[in-house]
């Protein structure tokens, strides 16, 4: 079976191959995360949902005119990897660009359920196209099947946003950590994605170059990919060089994603965009981790009495310590 659609972008031929190609444009309207290898038998991997991996091969590349690739899911027995074809389009138009994308190589229940998918994706396309930004994506909010992972793919698609919003204004603004500006707090974040990427096994290495979305997308997207190939299992270094369980470290993750979006929104007067399922998901991984950060001395504030009709995002900040700066 196959499936075709085509879109109209109100841009031209190369901005459009830039929308479809590059992981700072893809994560606009497509995916939480992307590596790319642009060329002709280089790979890809694209987390798309949280908890939800494609990957496979360029078969061919023209710039500003057409790319072809296998398509398939990580982990999947019915559509592996580089099991079927996805081949996209781009001709001059009036006022932009057609898109046209054929995705082929699929069964009848296949072509269905994607369908739906590229039919939402394309539609984020058009928007991105127009707008810059489709987003953020409701079905990356509240994960099918949330685990500790997924919610630290979920939770980077929160503070993304947040942080493409952010202005040179903003870098010497309070933060709701008292000890950080919007710069410094940027800083440490750096900081832990490298360590946990380190308890996982893995060199976190800073791009030191685009946007601040694009280095700590790009960090946090190397440290849950070493964690999703270490495991949950034993124990790892912690901070102190002491053994540290390892289903308890992968929770950090989580909560430095989370808690620091509401932080940058808190400092910019942004509104955080994050489900209540979500939410509450990452406070039940907080109450394992901080109370024996705070007996150590470190990370969290005593905690604050929350609004009797707090939500779940609410509630969190309250817990590990954070009084809001705004009101949202």
């Amino acid at each position: 079976m196959t499936f075709t659609k085509t879109v109209q972008l109100p841009v031209d031929a190369d901005a459009a191959f830039a929308l479809i190609t590059e992981p700072e444009r893809l994560r606009r309207w497509q995916t939480v995360s992307a590596t790319v290898n642009l060329r002709a038998g280089g790979d890809y991997r694209w987390t798309v949902t949280p908890g939800h991996i494609t990957s496979g091969t360029f078969r061919e590349v023209e710039p500003g005119r057409r790319v072809v690739f296998g398509w398939g899911w990580d982990g999947s027995a019915d559509l592996a990897p580089d099991s079927s074809v996805v081949t996209i389009t781009l001709e001059p138009s009036e006022g932009g660009t057609s898109v046209t994308l054929v995705h082929e190589g699929l069964t009848a229940e296949q072509e269905v359920g994607h369908a739906e998918g590229w039919n939402h994706f394309l539609g984020r396309l058009e928007q991105a196209a127009a707008t810059g930004d489709a987003g953020p994506d409701e079905w990356s909010a509240a994960p099918e099947n949330l685990d500790q992972l997924t919610s630290a793919e979920a939770t980077l698609a929160v503070l993304q946003p947040v942080l493409r919003n952010l202005t040179d204004e903003d870098r010497t603004n309070a933060t709701p950590c008292s000890e950080y500006d919007c710069h410094a707090l940027a800083e440490h974040l750096f900081g832990s994605l490298t360590g946990l990427g380190r308890m996982a096994g893995a060199e976190v290495v800073n791009p030191e170059e685009g946007s601040l979305e694009n280095r700590i997308a790009v960090m946090a997207d190397q440290a849950i990919t070493a964690w999703r190939a270490r495991g949950l299992e034993g124990v790892v270094p912690g901070p102190g060089g002491d053994d540290f369980p390892a289903a308890l470290a992968v929770n950090i993750l989580s909560l430095e994603l989370l808690l620091h979006a509401w932080d940058f929104a808190q400092a910019s007067g942004q509104k955080l965009t994050v489900s209540d399922e979500l939410a509450a998901y990452v406070l039940g991984l907080a109450e394992q981790v901080v109370p024996g950060a705070r007996a150590g001395g470190n990370a969290f504030a005593p905690e604050v009495e929350a609004p009797a009709d707090a939500s779940p995002m609410e509630k969190l900040a309250a817990y590990t310590g954070r009084r809001p700066l705004v009101t949202a």
